[in-house]
């Protein structure tokens, strides 16, 4: 009987890994189909960070949560990006000297060069126009504790904010709209006249006040990420029963 009981068991093993496959295969699917078909990239406000003169470098957090050091520059350019491979740097250097050079360290505070590049025409949301001026630098002179986010406001007010804590416009640009999907029309897309770069991390660290990943696209994909992960669990505990 016993034997009975673990034979069954046995069998019983295999065809729950099989239903927990079939149930990731199925979710994975719906995840899939979820994302918007046919887009070229999302139109956002990228963030970027120079520690002590160095190149630009994709945050790996949002300005919400990054603090800069004195001496740091934070850099954010808006442009229409597809993911890590097609994310356009500022095309003012992050150049600390140059920015915060006549503004004197103060006790209990720190002095953070601030880029702001706004992006060209074909960046530009439908009926909008880049500022006159393309790039906007300034130097925040903050508390030692403050963050990216901070140092930002004191150089490009106003700012927009979504529902969510996605930072959507910078010095009231643009007026409207917030890491929208654009579609692809087979054309070079429109990330402005700077180069491309290789990020080490996804388009997130920018676009947020308060959470780290920015635009549409990379919710879906946490999402598909959260069910891959549960349906391997679902895998792996349907094996160790059998």
């Amino acid at each position: 009987m016993d034997g009975a009981r673990g034979h069954g068991a046995r069998r019983r093993g295999p065809r729950a890994a099989g239903a927990a496959a079939g149930a990731l295969l199925t979710l994975a699917s719906v995840v899939a189909a979820a994302a918007p078909a046919q887009a070229a990239g999302y139109r956002y406000w990228s963030f970027w960070e120079s520690d002590g003169g160095k190149p630009w470098a994709y945050a790996t957090q949002g300005p919400a949560t990054a603090r800069p050091a004195d001496g740091d520059a934070i850099g954010f350019r808006f442009a229409i990006s597809n993911g890590t491979n097609d994310t356009s740097r500022p095309s003012a250097a992050p150049d600390f000297t140059g920015i915060c050079g006549g503004v004197e360290k103060k006790d209990g505070t720190k002095r953070v060069a601030v880029v702001v590049d706004f992006g060209g025409p074909a960046d530009a949301p439908p009926g909008e126009t880049p500022p006159e001026k393309p790039v906007k630098t300034g130097c925040a002179q903050v508390r030692e504790d403050a963050t990216g986010a901070e140092a930002l406001a004191v150089v490009a007010k106003p700012l927009r904010y979504d529902g969510a804590a996605m930072l959507c416009g910078i010095a009231g640009y643009p007026a409207r709209g917030c890491g929208e999907p654009v579609a692809d029309t087979g054309g070079t897309g429109g990330t402005g006249e700077t180069g491309k770069t290789q990020p080490s991390a996804a388009p997130s660290a920018s676009a947020t006040a308060g959470e780290e990943d920015g635009g549409p696209s990379f919710g879906v994909l946490a999402g598909g990420g959260a069910v891959l992960a549960l349906g391997g669990a679902a895998i792996w505990k349907a094996r160790r029963r059998g």
